[in-house]
């Protein structure tokens, strides 16, 4: 599967769809909170950035990893887990995201580029 960058929104149907081809109930997402874009349906977390980074110029410190679960309700729709999360540079020492200021910006980001 091809990774894809989201400027606009796209349906939860389509996200089953992806979800389906890839890994059954979920898709890798790496959510931008500066540009408020998001990369889809790539194997890795870091594959995502990578692509974020060349392709929109992204920078290390805006990009956060998530897990997007379609068939949940929105309260269980992302899980802020990823490897590339852990940026101690950036005071992010886990694999979760920490800040629950950039966690409510990617709630919002994802909620404006799902509809449905």
């Amino acid at each position: 599967m091809d990774i894809k960058i989201i400027k606009k929104s796209i349906s939860r149907e389509e996200i089953k769809k992806i979800a389906r081809e890839q890994f059954g109930d979920l898709v890798k997402a790496v959510v931008d909170v500066e540009k408020e874009i998001m990369a889809i349906g790539g194997e890795l977390h870091a594959d995502e950035e990578v692509l974020l980074m060349e392709k929109e110029g992204s920078k290390r410190e805006n990009t956060w990893g998530i897990n997007i679960y379609p068939e949940k309700s929105d309260d269980e729709l992302i899980e802020f887990d990823s490897m590339i999360n852990l940026k101690p540079a950036f005071g992010n020492r886990s694999r979760d995201v920490e800040s629950q200021k950039i966690k409510e910006q990617i709630r919002k980001i994802v909620k404006k580029l799902i509809r449905g």
